[in-house]
């Protein structure tokens, strides 16, 4: 029996699955959405969140430091346990802790969304897209603000000239390719 077991196997021996997922992750948080077959999406959600929650604990630890160039001591903990789990990538663990973490401190869980897309085309495989549910706003991009719609006052109606239908023969049907008897 499985008791107590969670994770799917993907097919993968345990390095090879270790790694999977915490590439997933890596590109998760670099691309803030990805695309990938519906298994492996279900198969990251618990890790990514974890890792997510480890990025909450560092902000959160981080609320009441002196100095704002240096981590807390908790906080490099938190850090460093992430940085572990994501094959030493300190880049895409500082952008957790930098953009992604700071806008789910008010969410208790569930920062993932999982959105079937259907089936690929070469091999028929179910594909979704896994994202972050308090997706921020992407540095750079222009702000849209609200205005007022000018009203314009109503103008004479165009007049169209009907389109010029032409006949369409219907297609001859096609001769079966069934094999040919010797002669």
């Amino acid at each position: 029996m499985r008791h107590g077991v969670k994770t799917k196997k993907l097919q993968r021996d345990s390095a090879h699955r270790k790694s999977l997922i915490a590439n997933l992750i890596i590109s998760l948080i670099e691309h803030r959405r990805i695309r990938t077959t519906v298994a492996k999406a279900k198969a990251v959600r618990p890790f990514a969140e974890k890792i997510l929650t480890l990025g909450k604990k560092a902000v959160v630890a981080n609320a009441n430091r002196e100095d704002i160039n240096k981590d807390t001591p908790l906080a490099l903990h938190y850090r460093r346990q992430a940085i572990s789990k994501l094959h030493n990538n300190d880049k895409i663990v500082h952008k957790l802790i930098a953009e992604i973490a700071p806008a789910s401190l008010e969410r208790k869980g569930g920062y993932t969304r999982i959105t079937k897309l259907g089936q690929r085309r070469t091999d028929s495989a179910p594909m979704a897209f896994i994202e972050w549910v308090d997706l921020p706003v992407a540095v750079g991009a222009p702000v849209v603000e609200d205005t007022a719609v000018e009203e314009v006052a109503p103008t004479a109606p165009e007049v169209v000239e009907a389109e010029v239908v032409t006949e369409v023969k219907p297609k001859k049907p096609r001769a079966s390719k069934a094999k040919k008897t010797e002669e």
